[in-house]
């Protein structure tokens, strides 16, 4: 090992245990064994608010500009009034607490207090009322799980959603304006905890449901997926059982953006910060233009021990820690991990990370990723290994098993484990099919052994089994593995795409630019082009054309290779299934919308806005 390799935390050690069937199918499992899982999440709290009541839990920007923070005692204590107050309005497991705001104090206090006391939590993704042109996905979500009380940070930006949530109580943390009746947070916070609330407490099991999540699908209305208290505290004890240094006393800080209305930000982030007595620092910025550079700002003031983000995020981060050495070092200073999930990430990314950190700290930062789903709580593998390069998604945690079904020329990840959806909310004839013969859940990926010989160097992601789809000559496009690597080729103009050919001679790219660097490319326009006159200009054209080109070359074969691209202005819908908060693009959804795009893309003779590589 040079001496600008990763130092690796204390992992534990990788171990699988494997069982090969007569039918090609291939159970993974690990043989370290699950620590007992609490009964609910509202004992870590209870833990922190006896073991060390003042130390910092969750803190976000105030209006001042300094940091609103909040310590476990304070937050142990105000789950309880809200706990309280939620029991004496009647909610309860047919009555949730629904959430229509993003991150917040707040929202955490408004949460914790919920599962506190045997609530359910339904946060809604914010882009469902303030992005959507119609609201009808609240109106689908509110209707379904009938919620007894609705919380948003403040009224103004959510009105419309508000008319859209029948028969629910509002509450809101800023002052309501005259004449739109709600009740103020402080209100509950000043309720008295009494014996029902420790009743209720009490009775928390791992069968108590803790969430409803929605995920996006692929296409029409979103489904709620229930997350029990048993998913949510195993899934910390499998994170412990791999990720040994947490057990040994690491308390993490985390900066983190994700969305707590999905399963990465609100179950994988948060709950890791609150088993192991951590301080989450809450990121208003987001990777999108106008917002990354919120994220600079607090990544000025803030240096994470664990740094967990998508790939979008990675890469419009990226740019500002080349440019700037004081941000850099002050970024991985304390970093001990840089996790990736949600989706790939490009190998150009991950070797510039190297590259940045060399420069800032003298070695290559550790890269781990996991893999699973809002059903999983998320996690079913996790790295807890050295690895060289993007893609690896770990092995099983303790606890879980891990069937690679053959599915045509792929084998397909299910998945079995305490950390498991039983099901999908109100909604049984999801729940059946979602389920093989042997009680693994179908998630719907792909993966493969990076060493066949050796389970214990981990999984690779395979793509999504039904994205992948035959050229007319037959030959089959392994989607989720090009996407990738034309992602690499193309950066960093090209933010994110989806793959075209099906049933075509070739293989097209739909691809949604990265505005700020082609404008950084095409450096002899206005700073006030428009976009299109940006993403047309001939050297953005040959940037990518050349790229592209030579990633054909070194891949060779026409499965394998991009011939056409064309760059769409219009940035992914989130109304239209396109895009999830954070950030992973639906490559079904994407196609079926701009299904007059994929036409041009592969028309005869091709329209001049499309490049030929």
């Amino acid at each position: 090992m040079s001496n600008t390799d990763p130092i690796l935390p204390n992992f534990a050690p990788a171990l699988v245990k494997t069982e090969k069937r007569a039918d090609g199918t291939l159970i993974l499992s690990s043989p370290r064994p699950l620590a007992a899982p609490d009964r609910a999440i509202g004992v870590w709290l209870r833990h922190w608010e006896k073991t060390d009541p003042d130390h910092p839990f969750i803190a976000e920007r105030a209006p001042g500009g300094g940091w609103r923070k909040l310590s476990y005692g304070e937050a142990a204590r105000g789950a309880r009034a809200i706990g309280q107050a939620l029991l004496d309005r009647g909610l309860g497991p047919e009555r949730p607490l629904m959430i229509l705001s993003g991150a917040s104090v707040d929202h955490a206090l408004m949460a914790l207090g919920a599962m506190e006391v045997g609530v359910p939590v339904v946060p809604v993704s914010v882009a469902y009322s303030l992005m959507s042109q119609d609201q009808a996905k609240v109106a689908f979500i509110a209707d379904l799980v009938k919620p007894g009380m609705v919380f948003v940070q403040a009224m103004p930006p959510f009105a419309k959603a508000l008319t859209r949530v029948a028969g629910a109580e509002v509450v809101t943390a800023a002052p309501a304006p005259e004449g739109q009746g709600a009740t103020p947070l402080a209100a509950l916070l000043a309720t008295r905890p009494g014996a029902a609330a420790e009743k209720a407490f009490a009775a928390l099991g791992p069968d108590t449901v803790a969430k409803i999540l929605f995920t996006s699908g692929s296409t029409g209305m979103p489904k709620g997926v229930i997350n029990t208290q048993r998913m949510l505290t195993a899934n910390m004890e499998q994170l412990r059982g791999c990720w040994t240094f947490l057990v040994e006393g690491h308390r993490p800080v985390l900066l983190d953006w994700l969305p707590w209305n999905h399963t990465f930000g609100g179950n994988h982030d948060f709950n890791l910060v609150l088993r192991n007595g951590g301080t989450l620092y809450i990121d208003a910025g987001r990777p999108a233009p106008g917002l990354i550079e919120e994220t600079v700002r607090n990544l000025r003031e803030v240096s994470p021990t664990l740094y967990l983000n998508v790939p979008a995020g990675y890469g419009m981060l990226l740019p500002y820690l080349e440019k700037d050495d004081a941000l850099a070092s002050r970024f991985f200073k304390d970093l001990l991990l840089v996790f990736y999930a949600g989706a790939a990430l490009p190998q150009d990314m991950w070797e510039r990370m190297e590259k940045v950190a060399i420069r800032a700290i003298g070695r290559k930062p550790c890269f781990v990723s996991s893999w699973g789903s809002t059903e999983t709580a998320p996690m079913a593998t996790a790295v807890h290994f050295r690895i060289d390069r993007a893609g690896v998604i770990g092995i099983p945690a303790p606890g879980v098993a891990i069937k690679m079904a053959p599915s045509g020329a792929k084998m397909e990840l299910r998945v079995k484990g305490p950390n498991v959806t039983p099901g999908y909310f109100r909604r049984p004839d999801l729940t059946r099919d979602a389920f093989d013969e042997d009680g693994f859940y179908r998630i719907g990926d792909a993966g493969r052994l990076v060493d066949p010989g050796d389970p214990a160097k981990g999984l690779q992601f395979d793509g999504r089994v039904a994205e992948d789809f035959k050229l007319v000559t037959g030959t089959w496009v392994a989607t989720g593995a090009l996407r990738i690597a034309a992602l690499a080729a193309a950066s960093p103009l090209v933010q994110d795409a989806v793959i075209t050919g099906h049933d075509r001679a070739f293989v097209g790219l739909l691809a949604w630019p990265n505005v700020a660097n082609c404008r950084a490319v095409a450096d002899d326009l206005a700073p006030d082009a428009a976009v299109e006159q940006v993403i047309n200009h001939a050297k953005v054209r040959e940037h990518i054309r050349a790229g592209l080109a030579r990633m054909n070359a070194a891949q060779g074969g026409s499965s394998v290779s991009i011939a056409r691209v064309l760059l769409m202005a219009e940035p992914p819908q989130s109304d239209a299934n396109e895009i999830t908060d954070k950030g992973y693009v639906n490559q079904r959804a994407t196609l079926e919308r701009r299904a007059a795009l994929v036409e041009r893309l592969h028309a005869d003779p091709p329209p001049p806005e499309v490049v030929l590589v």
